[in-house]
């Protein structure tokens, strides 16, 4: 064999074992753009899902207090109407033949707590069912118009500095906070 050969065979054998190198380098690169290819999609594909869940959690919450202002809402309204039924009922009881014992209760109320009443006021409309519940009373007091004093009574006191006002719509309208709060708890249990 001829040095030329010989040189020749090495060279080619340094040629085999560079292009090896190079082979089994290119496969370490390939492998490691690999490696950070699939660990970039799943950090992506992560931080969508979070993003997903994320978003489907304030869609819930949003939905919540949608869903919340529109049952507070219809809360409000069902109980507007409830305490607009209440007053129309009342208003309708001096129609009722009873009215006059309704009446004879709310003026020795009001007599218990201003004894010193002189007279007496109510609507016009009233006016007659007061001098009935007076006379079933015994109560000596001067009858007089007030078209404010609605379902009910107004004592006055000597000289008309002090007063008493006793009528149904007054306690509706004084119980409408505890009413309310029972009424809410009622529409709660219902709903």
């Amino acid at each position: 064999m001829s040095l030329a050969d010989i040189l020749e065979s090495e060279i080619q054998g340094e040629i085999a074992r560079i292009q090896g190198e190079a082979r089994e380098r290119a496969e370490a690169i390939r492998a490691q753009a690999r490696e950070r290819a699939e660990a970039l999609v799943e950090s992506r594909q992560r931080a969508l899902e979070m993003e997903r869940v994320s978003g489907l959690t304030r869609a819930r919450s949003a939905a919540d207090l949608d869903s919340n202002a529109q049952r507070l809402s219809a809360a409000d309204t069902l109980q507007s109407r409830a305490f607009q039924e209440a007053e129309a009922q009342l208003r309708s009881i001096p129609q009722h033949p009873e009215y006059a014992q309704i009446l004879a209760r709310l003026i020795q109320e009001a007599h218990a707590a201003l004894p010193t009443a002189e007279a007496i006021e109510t609507t016009p409309a009233e006016m007659g069912a007061v001098q009935q519940a007076l006379g079933q009373l015994g109560l000596p007091l001067q009858v007089r118009e007030n078209p404010a004093v609605v379902t009910g009574v107004r004592l006055v006191g000597a000289g008309g500095k002090t007063s008493v006002q006793n009528t149904l719509l007054g306690r509706l309208q004084a119980g409408q906070g505890t009413l309310s709060a029972q009424v809410s708890r009622l529409l709660n249990e219902q709903a």
